[in-house]
Formats: structure tokens, C-alpha cells, sequence
């Protein structure tokens, strides 16, 4: 984590802070009062900008790591398999990151059910990456490059699932990122896409 200067705020050092903290320890093992004292500052200053510590856990996954763009271009332009593999490596480079701190709360069936419910409240939770791929295809259906027809729920699912395996199989062998994403991510859309595209008349 780069040095704090006097003109970052203190939101910012809470992050940058919550950010250090959670990738070394997991999110089970994270406590706001680690992450004040990791950024210099106290606990109450915390809790001015954070309802809890779900809401500062969200604020850092929004904020300070890559994060995939669900947002189509114009209708009709560019290209539609590009369009989606960058979207799928993107996802395979989030869910890389992200599941190292993540991943420690599934061993506390208490801490879970505690942060289900926080994230609830905050309209989180991982059930929002599929939902909005699942808009992104519905925002190129509208646009005529995805048939009336297709079932882009389960395509959501399918697109989302390898992405989050793939940055599964990284985090295991303790890298950064998916080496060859784009690549990868270019072989699923591949293999999607037939099951999206309008028919031929």
C-alpha cells in the first residue's frame, strides 16, 4: 500500500487500509479494528464513513480492485465476441483477486450467515455479477446481435462460472492473475456464442 500523504482522505486510507488487511489476513480474520489501525486512524472515524464492516468490504471490491464493465457499447457497434471476452477475462481477474480475502469466511458458517445478511442489506452479494452480465446480454438482445429467444440467464451463468473457476484455479497456485486470460476468456465466448447468435434468414 503506497504511503498515506496529507491530501489523502481519510475514506481513502480506509480503503487502502481495509484493502492490506483483508488480502493478508481473510475476511473472517478482519476486524475494523485492524483496518483503523492499519490506516492511522480510529475506529469511530471508520464508522463515519462505513455503516459496517459488509459495507467497507463492498466499498473495496467498487473501489480498489478491477473491476469488470457490464455496460454494452452503442447498440449494434463493435464487436460482440470481443466485447465479451474482454468482459470474461476481466471477471476471471476480479474473481482472482477476490477470492483470497473472501474465501476464509466459508470456514465460520457463522460469520457467513452474518455477512449474507450485511451484504443483503447494502443490495450486494455474488449473485449480482451474474445478474448483470445477464443485462448486458438483454442490452445486446435489444440491439438485434442476440437472438429474441436465447436464454441469457443461463448464458450469465455459464460466462460468469468459468470466469470464476479460471480465477479460482489462479488464486489455488497463489498468482495475481489468470495467465493467458484473454485467450481463455476468447475460447468460452467461442463456445457461447453459437447458442446466442440470431439465425441466418
Amino acid at each position: 500500500m503506497p504511503p498515506a500523504t496529507p491530501h489523502t482522505s481519510s475514506r481513502d486510507r480506509i480503503l487502502d487500509a481495509a484493502l492490506l488487511v483483508m488480502r493478508e489476513r481473510g475476511l473472517a480474520s478482519t476486524t475494523t479494528k485492524l483496518i483503523a489501525a492499519q490506516a492511522g486512524l480510529s475506529e469511530a472515524m471508520l464508522y463515519k464513513h462505513f455503516a459496517d464492516k459488509q459495507q467497507l468490504f463492498l466499498s473495496v471490491l467498487q473501489e480498489r480492485i478491477p473491476r469488470a464493465s457490464f455496460d454494452p457499447p452503442p447498440a449494434g457497434s463493435g464487436d460482440l465476441a470481443a466485447g465479451l471476452t474482454v468482459l470474461v477475462a476481466d471477471l476471471m481477474g476480479f474473481f482472482t483477486r477476490t477470492f483470497p480475502i473472501a474465501a476464509s469466511i466459508f470456514g465460520a458458517p457463522t460469520l457467513l450467515a452474518e455477512h449474507r445478511e450485511g451484504v443483503a442489506t447494502h443490495d450486494g452479494g455474488p449473485g449480482t455479477v451474474i445478474e448483470s452480465v445477464q443485462a448486458r446480454l438483454i442490452a445486446e438482445q435489444d440491439a438485434g446481435r442476440i437472438r429474441p429467444d436465447a436464454d441469457t440467464g443461463s448464458a450469465a451463468r455459464v460466462l460468469v462460472g468459468a470466469a470464476f473457476h479460471q480465477g479460482f484455479l489462479a488464486a489455488f497456485e497463489g498468482l495475481d492473475a489468470v495467465p493467458d486470460a484473454e485467450r481463455i476468456a476468447a475460447g468460452i465466448v467461442g463456445v457461447m456464442l453459437p447458442a446466442l447468435a440470431p439465425v441466418p434468414r
